[in-house]
C-alpha cells in the first residue's frame, strides 16, 4: 500500500476536515425545524457536538429524536434551520454537493435487522461505503479496510462471507458498527442503538461503542430513552419534548440536580442500581400522554402535563437560556434553584 492509501486508511483529525482546527464544533444544529405537512416533528432544535464528546438526545417517544438525527445525516431534509458539519453549511445541499460530506457522517440504525441489505454478505454491506465514496482503490485495498473493521469491533474476519440472517442480533449490530466507521467519520449518530437487542448483549454492545469512540475520537450522537446507557456513555445531556430542546447540559450535573420538571420526570422513572437509593426516591408520575405533533399546546408545550405550571405557561413560550451551567426552558426555574426543583 503506498503512503497516500494509508492516508484513506486512517481517520484524519479536525485539522483535515475542511480546515477544521480542534476548537471548532463538529456538528452546528442552528434552529433545525421538520415539519411532515401539519406534523411538528421538530421545531427549533440547537446544539452543537465538538470532536471526541457524545451528547445523548433523550426523550420519550414521538419527541423527535430519531428526526434529528435523520436531518444530520440529511437521509431528511430540513424545513428550515442550519445543520453544519465542520463548518460547511448541508441542510439543503442537492445529491451531488452533499456527497463529499458524506464520509464525514455516519448513522447506525435502531434494528439492525432492518438496516442491513439480505441480499448482501457481511463483506459486500461493510464495504460498500467504500466502493461507493471511492476512498479505496480496487479490490485488495478494499477487503483489508473490511477485515479491519470487522476486527475492530470483535468479529472474525470468517463472517465476512455470511448472511445478515445467519447472525445473532449483537453481530448484526456490530457489522452496522462496522459499516458506519469504515469510512472514518468524525460524527456518529447511534439512534437507539441496543433497543432493538436482548438485556445481556445491549452491556457489550454499549462498551464496543464506549471503546471505539475513546480510540477513534470521533463526535457521537446518541439518540436513546435508556437513561442508564446515558449516565454511562454521555458527556452532555440533551432532553426534547415535542420537537423541542428544554434542557442542554453536562450529564453529570443534569443527573445530579435536573432542572426542568420533565428531566425530573424522566429521571426519576430510571431505576438506579442502589436498592436503598430505589426506596427512597421519589418517583413523578406525569398525566397523560405526549400531545399531538400536529396540535402543540400553547405556550410551553409541556404545561399540559407538568406538575408545577402556572397561568403563565400556557400563554407564553420559554426561553432556553443559561441556568446553573446548562440551558433551561422553563419560566419557574432561577439559578437560585440548585436543588433542582
Amino acid at each position: 500500500m503506498s503512503t497516500s492509501d494509508t492516508d484513506r486508511a486512517t481517520p484524519a483529525s479536525d485539522t483535515d476536515r475542511a480546515g477544521a482546527t480542534p476548537a471548532a464544533p463538529v456538528l452546528e444544529l442552528d434552529n433545525l425545524v421538520m415539519h411532515f405537512g401539519p406534523v411538528r416533528a421538530v421545531d427549533g432544535v440547537s446544539m452543537t457536538i465538538r470532536r471526541g464528546s457524545v451528547v445523548a438526545l433523550v426523550g420519550e417517544s414521538g419527541s423527535g429524536k430519531s428526526t434529528v438525527g435523520r436531518c444530520v445525516v440529511r437521509l431528511l431534509e430540513p424545513s428550515s434551520g442550519t445543520v453544519r458539519l465542520h463548518g460547511a453549511d448541508i441542510s439543503h445541499l442537492r445529491r451531488r454537493a452533499l456527497r463529499p460530506h458524506r464520509r464525514d457522517v455516519s448513522i447506525v440504525f435502531q434494528d439492525p435487522a432492518g438496516s442491513l441489505d439480505p441480499r448482501l454478505t457481511v463483506g459486500s454491506i461493510v464495504s460498500e461505503p467504500l466502493r461507493l465514496l471511492r476512498l479505496t482503490r480496487g479490490r485488495t485495498e478494499r477487503e483489508r479496510a473490511t477485515t479491519q473493521a470487522l476486527e475492530r469491533v470483535g468479529l472474525r474476519t470468517e463472517l465476512a462471507d455470511r448472511y445478515p440472517h445467519e447472525l445473532s442480533g449483537g453481530q448484526r449490530q456490530r457489522v452496522s458498527l462496522a459499516r458506519a466507521l469504515v469510512s472514518s467519520p468524525s460524527l456518529l449518530v447511534a439512534d437507539e442503538p441496543t433497543s432493538a437487542l436482548d438485556v445481556s448483549v445491549q452491556a457489550s454492545v454499549l462498551n464496543l461503542l464506549t471503546d471505539l469512540q475513546r480510540d477513534l475520537g470521533f463526535a457521537c450522537l446518541f439518540i436513546t430513552h435508556n437513561l442508564s446507557a446515558v449516565e454511562y456513555l454521555a458527556d452532555e445531556v440533551a432532553v426534547v419534548y415535542l420537537g423541542t430542546l428544554v434542557e442542554h447540559g453536562p450529564s453529570a450535573e443534569i443527573f445530579a440536580t435536573p432542572k426542568h420538571p420533565y428531566t425530573q420526570a424522566l429521571l426519576s422513572a430510571a431505576p438506579v442500581p442502589d436498592p436503598v437509593r430505589q426506596r427512597r426516591r421519589s418517583r413523578v408520575v406525569l398525566s397523560g400522554d405526549i400531545p399531538s405533533a400536529i396540535d402543540p399546546p400553547s405556550g410551553c408545550r409541556f404545561h399540559t402535563r407538568c406538575p408545577i405550571a402556572v397561568p403563565m405557561c400556557a400563554e407564553r413560550v420559554p426561553e432556553l437560556r443559561e441556568v446553573a451551567g446548562r440551558r433551561v426552558a422553563c419560566h419557574l426555574v432561577s439559578d437560585e434553584d440548585e436543588d433542582g426543583s
